[in-house]
């Protein structure tokens, strides 16, 4: 068997930071954005058994990155005997999971009648089954380890607002039934919004996303599982089956790589042209009466609102969520205003709690991807493209994971392989995106902002500007102090543009984000955003 290097001294091999005894009993979870999620508003437990990382030791299963997918498909391989390590860039539930609404429901972003179509009736069939037997699997984690997080099984509502949203509801609900997913009629949707038409599925649910996580993370502990936190892979280098993933604090081996982190990080793949990042937008509110829907809701605009009620400290709130768009494409100051006047038209809302957002991937033909990395070597994997529905997709991807490592038959892994040959009428989604990444590549650096004076640039701001023709992604901090850096995406060259909300830097192409310093908040970039020194009389201003 191949073995790689270590660190001369094995200092490095030894500096991870693996989860230990000596942690807290509970801490407040991190996240990738400026604003809190009502998830981070309660501690989660974090009194895990003492672990050991190995450097020298080959593990069975590398898992990359810490959120649903990459928890849930390191238990699952656990169980069944597999030494596993996960090593995660910051902390467990650090990116979207950490920033999910957390609705747990039968149907998806893609209809089943959009599979039939793209795919055949067998293909929407079996999206069907996966999906309900991800839902499954969460319950029985759920009941299994008796996790308290929450879990609630809920009816969903989808309701029109005019007959041609009726339309395309008639056709959700029809193709729902067609691959055997309870749904019915109904007269009324609890939401005070008027609907023309009403849809209620059975047997859906809702949880708390981070409670959820980290119970799965003791569990992989009590396994024999290790997590190294604040460990960034920043290479991978493949000899003889075994794979050593390098990162500044790790040296890490293992006969099999899983990336559960969105999209796979590093060099340009396949994948970035066939998944494109968005951003969704969430408010959790309190209302002045006692109006909050018991149920999981959703409207039918485009892109579409979805509701439901969750109870922290024993304090109700509605959290909505909707407003999406691509990553670095629109202003999220306005998605953030244009859901809270939507919020406010139709609820009687008494104080705007929390307010945050997240970021998925839309796969360019309908469905997720999940099994070996396209290009890689033998033995590398990948879970992305879960459009909105990241809690049951992320999940099934684990199954359909670790039963490929495990060498057992999966009879999804095939509809779901990302070397795929796409529909043809995936291919136009797919031209439409990339001609849309061309355009940010090209013509961002011909209208970025020109900059005289810091002076013009508010407290806690950016932007990307030039001056004296250079480039350059200008912020100035809460107290005034001004810092710049090079706004080139370190992953394929695209113009960065400042989120103000978040307060990142954030990529249009690929979806890669950065805090203030450059520094990589998600991927697919490896490598943080260049400094430049700013010590210049014409920026000093």
């Amino acid at each position: 068997m191949q073995t790689f290097g270590n660190s001369k001294d094995g200092k490095e091999s030894l500096g991870a930071k693996a989860t230990a005894a000596q942690s807290p009993t509970t801490v407040k979870s991190e996240r990738d954005g400026y604003h809190e999620s009502i998830w981070q508003s309660e501690p989660v437990s974090t009194n895990y058994p003492p672990e050991i990382f190995n450097p020298q030791k080959t593990y069975d299963v590398l898992i990359v990155g810490g959120g649903i997918t990459g928890l849930t498909t390191a238990l699952l391989l656990q169980k069944q005997g597999k030494e596993c390590l996960i090593a995660d860039a910051h902390t467990i539930g650090f990116g979207t999971t950490g920033g999910t609404t957390a609705h747990i429901n039968t149907f998806a972003d893609t209809t089943y009648a959009e599979v039939e179509k793209g795919f055949g009736e067998e293909a929407a069939v079996l999206f069907s089954k996966a999906i309900q037997g991800a839902i499954r699997t969460i319950e029985d984690l759920v009941y299994t380890y008796n996790i308290d997080c929450d879990f609630e099984l809920k009816k969903g509502y989808v309701y029109a607002e005019d007959e041609k949203q009726a339309k395309e509801l008639d056709e959700l609900y029809e193709s729902a039934l067609k691959v055997g997913v309870a749904a019915q009629v109904v007269t009324k949707a609890p939401t005070p919004i008027p609907a023309v038409k009403v849809v209620e599925f059975d047997h859906q649910a809702q949880f708390h996303p981070l409670k959820y996580l980290a119970a799965l993370h003791l569990e992989f502990i009590k396994l024999g599982g290790v997590v190294l936190e604040d460990t960034r892979i920043q290479e991978i280098r493949s000899e003889e089956h075994i794979h050593l993933a390098i990162a500044q604090n790790a040296r890490i081996q293992a006969k099999n790589v899983v990336y559960a982190t969105h999209i796979p990080p590093g060099g340009v793949n396949v994948l970035h042209f066939l998944c494109a990042p968005y951003r969704s937008y969430v408010l959790a509110v309190t209302l002045k009466n006692d109006l909050y829907p018991e149920a999981l809701v959703y409207d039918m605009q485009d892109p579409y609102h979805y509701f439901r009620t969750h109870t922290i400290d024993e304090k109700k709130y509605l959290i909505v969520g909707g407003n999406d768009h691509k990553t670095g494409h629109s202003s999220p100051e306005q998605a953030f205003q244009e859901l809270e006047t939507y919020v406010r038209r139709h609820y009687d809302v008494d104080t705007m709690a929390y307010r945050w957002s997240s970021q998925y991937y839309v796969p360019a033909d309908g469905l997720p991807y999940a099994g070996l990395l396209p290009g890689a070597s033998p033995g590398i994997y990948v879970a992305t493209g879960y459009n909105g529905n990241g809690m049951m997709l992320g999940t099934m991807s684990a199954k359909i994971l670790s039963d490929l490592i495990a060498g057992n038959k999966n009879r999804l892994s095939d509809l779901f392989d990302p070397s795929r040959i796409k529909p043809l009428a995936s291919a136009g989604e797919a031209v439409k995106e990339n001609v849309d990444v061309i355009y940010h590549f090209i013509l961002d650096r011909f209208t970025v902002h020109a900059l005289t004076s810091v002076n013009e640039l508010a407290n806690d701001s950016g932007i990307v500007a030039e001056t004296e023709g250079k480039k350059i992604a200008v912020y100035k901090d809460k107290e005034g102090t001004v810092s710049a850096l090079n706004p080139i995406c370190t992953h394929a060259g695209c113009i960065v543009s400042w989120n103000n909300e978040e307060k990142s830097w954030d990529c249009p192409c690929h979806g890669a984000r950065f805090d203030t310093h450059g520094k990589v908040l998600t991927g697919p970039a490896r490598k943080h955003l260049t400094p430049i020194d700013l010590a210049q009389p014409h920026i000093t201003g």
